[in-house]
């Protein structure tokens, strides 16, 4: 790497810092050189704001079999049994190993007490759609327990070097002898700190991006969820999948200074009731689980009484819990919501639906392989077919651990193999000039989320759908335009992910002409029986506005 150029060469390039990124670190030889690429502070991405925990079957009254029916029940249909298997069946191994590292996963308070320790059983949640407690966790941060022990384990790596406050702009493949793609060489990146645009070369990259859940106006995600490798990718010429399945988590706090912060699943699964602001509850009228139906059914029917009732919001209560009960399994959770004025060891919280997670992605195989050579995916930005139609409460970290565990063994066995990593075409900005007009990147950022929330929301239909499609159309050219004759910034950059993305997820929905799992839609109430259902796989290149994938 030449630190006095804008150009840097390693044998692996990792975009993003979640969990999923910092294990492939973990997984490389110790004379690899890797880059690691954090679009904020290394630790600011969606794993350490993770609440309530990993699934995985840890109790001898579980079984494998039974946190896969589970999946697949939850899946609707959808879900790739093989990839549901493999990520199960690998699921106690990748607990364990966390453990291993320095994870405080909580354990059994009563044989903590009794000197067990660390020896203890896990204390085990259940969450929706769960048949049995299998949810692992570190009281109600576990994101942050893994993340930051990763993270400081990955610093350790001796080929590691760091860089925060980077934001990928596109990938570079190589053009084969027969005018393929060839393979991926490398991208572009925005240094925030200089305003400079540097390039990485890479014999490997490898995507670890998170979601897109900032393409809507209200989202549980950090802010920089905005679909960046998926995008990325789509441009490289990889498939997306599922793009139409966003799943919304049912409870954030409703507080304009909350920026809806979650209030996890895990209140549910220890007795929350959900409840009208008459304290009606109403989950039984929509599901014989009630609470602890999955995500996509308790959303449904929150939005449902928001809407029947003019709601603002609804309120989950959990007070006729023991307070020490409370503030022992929920710390964080009491504590924030305390700096917001409620204090939910004595009365209801009130909370609203909000984007939560990506369920679709750029199209992998189990080790996180994708259509282009030297490029893999893992994470939230990957679609494995774990998730089908609706992702299971706390399935997501440990598809994150799992699938990235594959992916650093593949990698490792073939980085040193790769082509060693060539210089890159400098970036070219001589005919841009500095944006004039910053109220544009402003007001389309905000126009993207708002009719992706009224129009592409928790409730679709072909005439909102329509409307979406027509605005981002308009939209995608307005912004191309900008981008070719300005400056980038971080901003521009993000605007740029977020209507492409928020594109795929349209195309999808309107392909997908049934409701199953989270995409419901007025217009096909019901699950489409005359044939076998299939995932949303969109091919770049084949697609014509207004008819949809071809």
């Amino acid at each position: 790497m030449n630190e006095d150029s804008n150009s840097h060469a390693f044998d692996i390039a990792i975009i993003g810092s979640g969990a999923s990124g910092l294990n492939i670190v973990l997984n490389m030889p110790a004379d690899a050189r890797i880059a690691l690429l954090s679009k904020g502070l290394l630790e600011g991405g969606s794993t350490d704001w993770a609440q309530g925990g990993i699934a995985a079957v840890l109790d001898e009254e579980d079984s494998v079999q039974a946190h896969i029916d589970d999946t697949l029940i939850a899946g609707a249909g959808l879900c790739d049994e093989a990839a549901v298997r493999f990520v199960v069946e690998n699921g106690a191994d990748a607990i364990h190993h966390l453990a291993s590292l320095g994870v405080g996963f909580t354990r059994q308070p009563s044989l903590e007490e009794n000197g067990a320790g660390d020896q203890a059983p896990y204390h085990l949640t259940r969450e929706g759609g769960h048949s049995h407690r299998r949810v692992v966790h570190s009281a109600d941060a576990t994101g942050k327990a893994v993340e930051r022990t990763l993270a400081g384990r990955a610093r350790e790596h001796p080929g590691l070097t760091i860089f925060e406050d980077h934001t990928a702009i596109d990938l570079i493949h190589a053009t084969g002898a027969d005018g393929s793609r060839g393979r991926c060489v490398g991208f572009y990146a925005l240094d925030q700190h200089r305003g400079q645009v540097v390039s990485f070369a890479a014999r490997v990259v490898v995507i670890a991006t998170g979601g897109a859940s900032k393409v809507y106006l209200y989202t549980s995600n950090p802010d920089s969820n905005s679909g960046d490798g998926i995008a990325m990718a789509w441009r490289a010429g990889c498939r997306a999948a599922n793009m139409e399945f966003t799943q919304f988590h049912p409870t954030c706090l409703y507080h304009p200074a909350a920026k809806s912060f979650l209030i996890s699943e895990a209140v549910r699964g220890e007795g929350g009731k959900l409840l009208l602001p008459d304290g009606t509850p109403f989950m039984e009228g929509f599901d014989e689980r009630c609470e602890l139906a999955p995500r996509d059914i308790v959303a449904r029917a929150i939005d449902h009484e928001m809407k029947r009732l003019g709601l603002d919001c609804v309120h989950l209560d959990i007070s006729h819990m023991p307070a020490g009960f409370i503030e022992e399994h929920f710390p964080t959770i009491h504590a924030t919501c305390l700096e917001f004025g409620f204090d939910m060891r004595s009365a209801p919280l009130p909370v609203v639906p909000a984007a939560h997670y990506t369920c679709g992605g750029i199209v992998t195989d189990l080790a996180g392989r994708t259509d282009l050579r030297g490029l893999y995916a893992v994470g939230e930005a990957a679609y494995t077919g774990l998730h089908g139609a609706n992702r299971m409460a706390s399935n997501s970290l440990l598809e994150c651990l799992v699938i990235s565990t594959a992916a650093g063994e593949a990698i490792a066995a073939e980085l040193f193999s790769a082509p060693e990593p060539a210089p890159l075409k400098p970036w070219d900005e001589s005919w841009v000039r500095d944006p004039d007009e910053d109220v544009v990147v402003s007001h389309n950022w905000h126009e993207i989320r708002q009719f992706m929330w009224d129009y592409v929301g928790i409730v679709r239909t072909n005439k909102r759908l329509e409307r979406a499609r027509r605005r981002i159309e308009l939209l995608r050219a307005e912004i191309s335009e900008y981008y070719d004759n300005f400056k980038v910034g971080n901003d521009l950059l993000e605007l740029r992910n977020l209507v492409l993305v928020a594109d795929l997820i349209v195309r999808s929905a309107i392909s997908r002409q049934e409701s199953r799992g989270i995409h419901y839609t007025l217009d096909y109430p019901q699950p489409d029986e005359t044939a076998p259902p299939r995932p949303s796989i969109l091919v770049p290149g084949t697609y014509r506005p207004g008819n949809g994938p071809v």
